[in-house]
């Protein structure tokens, strides 16, 4: 016989998204932000519950706590990573695809590597400042530092990511359009195209953290990078012969984005920063086996906002 869940698990459960959602822009990672949310949910089952006014708030900064401690644990990894480490990408809908530009940014593949520059404690602030909206107050809590020190590291952290993101992008319809037609292109083999959509000084990262060949340094320069795409259908890549190469246009990280897959798995995920002239300036394509599970389980995240 099923149990139903009792009023302590719906309330956990409730608020479970906007917990992954707090996770996984802190840490960058699908799978570490899980461990996070898990963790949180053994700690709120062994809470004094009645003694919670505010469960969101006091959900949210054990989550917060334990991704602060996995990051800070992970960068020494993330140093020695074989190869330039970009975020996991997830698969958005829902929340994620209908909401403000603002919000889709927040998790953009282009956003979390200018955040993974930030220091663990200035990324966990900017989060829940900047994108969640929480006070100083409940902040400084969170990461348990004085109110003073929080509005710090908040202001140092918001002038680094202002000087590091682009000041104009491209909207959302154009950005699909651009993608598609990279996508056209880039099957196809159709190399002007892509001189075309790609920036003249266009930067493509790589990340196969030494488990497939990737780039292990940046490709700079509108013709290497479309020579790279334009062979994609007409060599074998990652054991994957052309013929049985697929390629689909998906919701990756809040924007358009393509999943490149073949002899029954997902070879790469590709996604785009686009300017406001339509034409791709950053390029980061995840080809890690290990950071495509999510993907290939075809899990789709609606993250939330507070």
């Amino acid at each position: 016989m099923t149990h139903p869940p009792d009023a302590d698990e719906q309330v956990f459960h409730r608020h479970r998204n906007l917990l992954f959602s707090v996770a996984y822009r802190i840490l960058g990672s699908a799978a570490d932000a899980e461990d996070a949310v898990q963790d949180a949910w053994i700690s709120w089952s062994a809470a004094d519950r009645s003694q919670v006014a505010d469960p969101k708030a006091y959900l949210a900064r054990i989550v917060s706590n334990l991704a602060l401690q996995r990051l800070r644990s992970a960068r020494h990894h993330r140093e020695t990573y074989v190869g330039p480490w970009l975020p996991e990408p997830i698969l958005t809908g829902g929340d994620a695809a209908d909401a403000a530009a603002t919000d889709a940014e927040s998790v953009s593949m282009a956003m979390l590597v200018v955040l993974e520059t930030l220091s663990p404690l200035e990324r966990a602030v900017f989060v829940l400042r900047e994108v969640f909206d929480f006070s100083h107050a409940e902040i400084a809590a969170a990461v348990e530092r004085s109110e003073a020190a929080v509005r710090q590291t908040a202001h140092r952290a918001r002038e680094h990511v202002r000087g590091q993101r682009p000041r104009f992008t491209a909207d959302r319809s154009q950005q699909r359009g651009v993608t598609e037609r990279f996508l056209a292109a880039s099957t196809g083999g159709d190399i002007n195209t892509l001189l075309e959509l790609l920036s003249p000084d266009v930067t493509l990262w790589t990340d196969g953290g030494g488990k497939v060949r990737q780039a292990l340094r940046p490709i700079r320069g509108a013709g290497t990078v479309a020579a790279w795409f334009a062979a994609i259908g007409t060599v074998t890549y990652q054991g994957v012969e052309p013929h049985d190469m697929h390629a689909a246009l998906v919701e990756i990280n809040g924007g358009p984005g393509l999943v490149f897959s073949g002899a029954g798995r997902v070879v790469a995920t590709v996604s785009f920063d686009i300017d406001a002239d339509g034409r791709i300036t950053t390029i980061h394509t995840v080809a890690n086996p290990d950071k495509l599970r999510v993907v290939a389980d075809g899990t789709v995240h609606r993250l939330a906002t507070r």
